[in-house]
């Protein structure tokens, strides 16, 4: 049978790359592992009774909810979000020029559906977000890496790689960026490099695709204007998300830019899913409309930042002296440590022996050539004794290892 489904394969099929951290989970499920792997959420901070009472709506509203809707989303979610989301995108987007998705990576999806060809590139920061580069590996795209520090994307290398990628006849669509607070390496791109880049893809006539998952859950300092704020929405897409200021199983997620590139964007999701669930939409809605949205937000930063907070203490007691180099995260999930006499493949093993389990860097570089000594760690998971323990337990790997 195996071979009869061979000779029907496409070349996408015969091509396609899973995402590595699915595969990687795999191997962190066992009993006793403490996981610092998947960016996932607490769910002891989930708001279980407050979406438990969000769900009155299918009492009033269940026949209309009910049944299918409409591909750009729930319309009462919709003008939510545009009266939210104003202070954070400058203003407040039309209806046509918002889609609800299916979680935020299905908007980098159609995106690179309704504008890329196979073989043409991708501008991505190096590391960046594999979940969202993988998938446009398999619709075809190329990418093109700009390094990070500590400020995020080194945006003044871009006109170089741009006109050097030009003069070699390669078609440059759109950078890829998470501006603020990035994963993996939980750096936030400064001001100046924002306006920066949104001068940069004007002038060179290249679209930005700003991945924002992350931008609410902010534990220090001030938040920076968005790239969509600083453009006016022209040259840039952003996309938002649930999962992380409310539960990922929601699935709800949003994206606003160019109305002309929304409209194909929804005619691209009609064949890919018809909409988002109706059901889920509504019910974000009714939480959101009940202010337990703006109530539990400083709840879910203020978990979230002590976890770090223990984490970095964790780091300082139980990591080895000077062999681990990492930069405090002001906000995010994400601790992005190098390793430097150590190779993360070696590290990795070692930890999971300890029943401790970390991402190993190199799937976050888009061509493969980086995080051969670094690791990815998600502080927001485990309970802050299982962080405590965790930390231990791979401190201990590090010093076997060396």
């Amino acid at each position: 049978m195996t071979a009869f489904w061979d000779s029907l394969y496409s070349g996408a099929a015969r091509n396609i790359k899973p995402s590595p951290i699915r595969d990687m989970l795999q191997s962190c499920r066992k009993p006793g592992m403490i996981s610092f792997a998947g960016g996932m959420p607490d769910p002891a901070i989930f708001p279980v009774e407050q979406f438990a009472e969000a769900a009155s709506i299918l009492r009033t509203e269940g026949r209309d909810i009910l049944q299918y809707g409409a591909t750009e989303g729930y319309a009462p979610l919709k003008d939510f979000l545009a009266s939210w989301c104003a202070p954070r995108l400058g203003r407040k987007v039309d209806s046509d020029e918002m889609l609800i998705t299916s979680g935020s990576i299905q908007g980098a999806d159609l995106m690179t559906m309704a504008t890329l060809n196979p073989g043409e590139y991708v501008i991505t920061e190096a590391p960046t977000f594999l979940g969202v580069t993988t998938d446009m590996y398999n619709h075809g795209a190329k990418f093109l890496c700009v390094p990070c520090d500590e400020e995020g994307m080194l945006v003044d290398r871009l006109p170089a790689l741009i006109e050097g990628a030009r003069s070699e006849g390669k078609t440059v669509k759109f950078i890829y960026t998470i501006a603020t607070f990035q994963n993996p390496c939980g750096a936030t791109m400064s001001l100046e490099r924002r306006k920066a880049l949104v001068r940069i893809a004007r002038e060179y006539g290249v679209a930005i695709f700003e991945d924002d998952p992350y931008g609410y859950v902010r534990f220090d300092g001030e938040h920076l204007p968005t790239l969509f704020s600083l453009d006016g929405g022209e040259h840039v897409i952003y996309a938002g998300s649930f999962s992380k200021i409310l539960a990922p199983g929601t699935r709800v997620g949003w994206c606003c830019g160019d109305r002309d590139l929304i409209r194909k964007m929804v005619v691209f999701k009609q064949g890919v899913d018809t909409c988002t669930s109706v059901v889920a939409q509504a019910l974000v809605y009714q939480y959101a409309k009940l202010g337990h949205l703006d109530a539990f937000l400083p709840k879910i930063i203020g978990h979230y930042r002590a976890k770090r907070d223990v984490m970095m203490e964790s780091f300082a007691e139980y990591l080895p002296a000077g062999e681990a180099r990492y930069t405090k995260p002001e906000g995010g999930f994400f601790f992005w440590l190098e390793t430097p006499n150590i190779p993360v493949d070696a590290l990795f093993d070692q930890a999971i022996a300890r029943n401790v389990a970390v991402v190993k860097g190199v799937p976050f570089y888009p061509n493969g050539d980086g995080g051969d000594h670094h690791c990815r760690v998600c502080f927001t998971f485990a309970s802050a004794d299982a962080i405590r323990e965790g930390v231990k337990r791979l401190g201990d790997a590090m010093r076997e290892l060396l």
